[in-house]
């Protein structure tokens, strides 16, 4: 070999290594800065015992959350930072960011928890912006199994949350739903009698289910759609929560966040205190409600109920029911909600006859701001119906 043919390799090999290095250490301080700036965290809430970087991984070692008072410090441990890349414009863009393991053990209870990681995360160079880049976002986020055990039997777990976000083509919103999933609690080891004996009445010695979530969010007109929000629990049932509101803006947070980070900020609390419920009074002009619903279908439970409360007073459950019945009409009657009186009455008559489904629908026929309602709340409660448009329905 010539010297000039291992001079152009000892050329090629640097070129391919400055090719394959980053043009600059990453800064592991900075991205600390971003991601407490990002969570709307106070300078000192975050605090690592050091940060490593190591290629494109950074570690925050000794991570832990609080507030000032050393004794509710919470230490998270470790956390890998996988895949960072500073961006041009000053963001960082994290792969995965993986949390430790917990393994905690207070006089007999244990609670343990694996597998919780982050993906697909942005740091936005800067935050409290009024635009999505200016926020926090994260694609994926999974923890489980979990579980709570004592004197070393297990009362609860999770086998798996997730949940995951999706921002749309153009930028101007996002998509989201979580899912928590093999919920299961032990009431076996309920030790008083009465509770005890309501269980078993009930039929629910070990409550298992799951817990889903579904919407989506436009940022200008800030219109949150909440198309479910619903815990099913076997021979239980489903409850169901659907909702919309609009004016929750980029704006709107920003504003929410600084009047939370005044009043933390100041040393006069009660004072703060006053002044961040008058500001908040105020944020609270630009919320509208839209619509909600609530519902329900029963898996078993409100029979099984029926015959549970009758046998207290001496009846059966059908017996029971044909006494709620009665009583329905006269209860209602002193709501002083005429609109919503006889539809109240029949649809609770339905369900006890049939229990299928039972649902409360708002549906005005244009957005009510919130303080609207707050002060129909306060000044007069049996407009609310009228204000906010319900109605009532079962088995349908």
């Amino acid at each position: 070999m010539t010297l000039n043919n291992s001079t152009r390799m000892l050329l090629a090999s640097a070129v391919m290594a400055i090719a394959t290095t980053p043009a600059f250490a990453l800064d592991g301080n900075d991205l600390l800065r971003k991601l407490s700036a990002a969570a709307n965290l106070q300078p000192g809430n975050l605090e690592v015992a050091g940060i490593d970087v190591t290629g494109s991984t950074v570690t925050l070692k000794g991570l832990s959350i609080g507030d000032g008072d050393p004794a509710k410090r919470v230490t998270v441990g470790d956390v890998a930072l996988q895949g960072v890349v500073e961006e041009t414009d000053g963001s960082y863009t994290i792969e995965k960011a993986v949390f430790p393991d917990i393994n905690l053990t207070e006089d007999k209870t244990v609670i343990t928890a694996s597998d919780m990681y982050l993906s697909g995360i942005v740091v936005p160079a800067e935050a409290g912006g009024t635009s999505l880049d200016s926020m926090f976002f994260y694609e994926k986020a999974h923890a489980g199994p979990m579980k709570i055990a004592v004197e070393g039997r297990d009362v609860a777990s999770i086998n798996e949350v997730l949940a995951t976000m999706e921002r749309t083509e153009d930028n101007s919103g996002l998509s989201f739903d979580a899912k928590v999933d093999g919920f299961s609690a032990d009431l076996s080891i309920v030790d008083d009698p009465k509770s005890r004996e309501a269980i078993d009445s009930l039929g629910i010695q070990t409550l298992k289910g799951t817990m889903t979530m579904k919407g989506s969010w436009e940022a200008e007109p800030g219109t949150v759609d909440l198309e479910e929000y619903a815990i099913d629990l076997d021979k239980v049932g489903r409850l169901n929560l659907a909702a919309s509101l609009s004016g929750y803006t980029p704006a709107f947070i920003k504003s929410m966040q600084e009047t939370t980070r005044a009043m933390e900020a100041s040393t006069n609390k009660e004072a703060a205190q006053q002044a961040q419920m008058l500001a908040l009074f105020g944020l609270l002009q630009q919320l509208n409600f839209n619509s909600a619903e609530l519902s329900f279908t029963d898996a078993g439970i409100t029979k099984r109920g029926l015959s549970y409360a009758g046998k207290q007073q001496g009846v059966n459950g059908d017996q029971m029911a044909m006494m709620l019945k009665g009583m329905v009409p006269l209860v209602v009657a002193q709501w002083n909600i005429p609109t919503l009186q006889n539809s109240l009455s029949s649809a609770l008559n339905s369900f006890l006859d049939n229990p299928k489904s039972f649902t409360v629908t708002a549906a005005p026929p244009a957005p009510v701001p919130l303080p609207m309602i707050l002060g129909a709340a306060q000044a007069a409660p049996n407009t609310l119906p009228d204000v906010l448009g319900v109605t009532v329905s079962a088995n349908q």
